[in-house]
């Protein structure tokens, strides 16, 4: 977040001092002295009301988001093979950034299941995004096999219930949900993983899971009323 910061007081102190400035320009006579009073109660304003920082630092950050998403829209919401879920024709796309490492990641699968039973309308689409460890890249590999086999969910499914994630826990995992591990050579699924990791620097994604919905970015595991929220502003536009 450190990176909004500067910028964001910066748009904190322009909104408010455009503000007083066009009071000013409009009712107070053009002298030094009337601007210096008016710059001391923008200076007062701000370090009285500092929750207004981090509210500049939020709508900043969506409005740079804004643009990467648009830019690489594709990349972002269309899915590898069938790594989705929910309504095929949702109105709105929730993406989740995920490795099969991150304990975030596997708490957030009941709250994914319980929005996928709430909203008819929504689809998830997951992109696989190993970072953690040298397993979860083989994981991710072996679930991008399962998604080339249309078997994605059974293989997601079946690996998160074999515990933490290792060389015999994706085996276990692709046989039980009848995957063929062998597919996993497929240069396919190496450009797949080069462009999460590609859209994932773009968008300033650090950690996981990291989310897209419409054109905001979250971070970290949400609960359901903050997905729920960000999907009904994605609706509104």
């Amino acid at each position: 977040m450190t990176r909004w910061l500067l910028p964001a007081i910066a748009v904190a102190g322009a909104a408010i001092g455009g503000a007083a400035m066009f009071g000013y320009d409009r009712f107070a006579a053009p002298d030094a002295a009337n601007r210096s009073q008016i710059e001391g109660v923008v200076h007062d304003y701000v370090l009285s009301h500092p929750e207004i920082i981090p509210e500049a630092m939020r709508r900043l950050q969506d409005r740079e988001n804004s643009s990467v998403v648009t830019a690489n829209r594709a990349a972002i919401v269309e899915p590898f093979g069938n790594a989705w879920a929910g309504n095929p024709r949702g109105d709105v796309t929730v993406v989740e950034y995920f490795d099969y490492n991150c304990g975030y990641c596997r708490a957030s699968l009941p709250v994914i299941d319980q929005l996928l039973k709430d909203d008819p309308k929504v689809r998830i689409v997951y992109r696989d995004f190993p970072i953690l460890a040298p397993s979860s890249r083989d994981a991710a590999r072996a679930s991008l096999a399962a998604a080339q086999q249309g078997k994605y969910r059974a293989f997601h499914d079946a690996l998160y219930a074999e515990g933490p994630v290792t060389t015999a826990t994706i085996q276990t995992a692709a046989t039980n949900s009848g995957v063929a591990l062998s597919t996993g050579d497929d240069p396919a699924i190496d450009t797949e993983l080069a462009k999460n990791s590609e859209t994932a620097q773009k968008l300033g994604l650090t950690s996981t899971p990291s989310w897209v919905i419409g054109d905001r970015v979250l971070s970290g595991a949400m609960p359901i009323e903050e997905l729920k929220r960000a999907i009904a502003a994605a609706r509104e536009g």
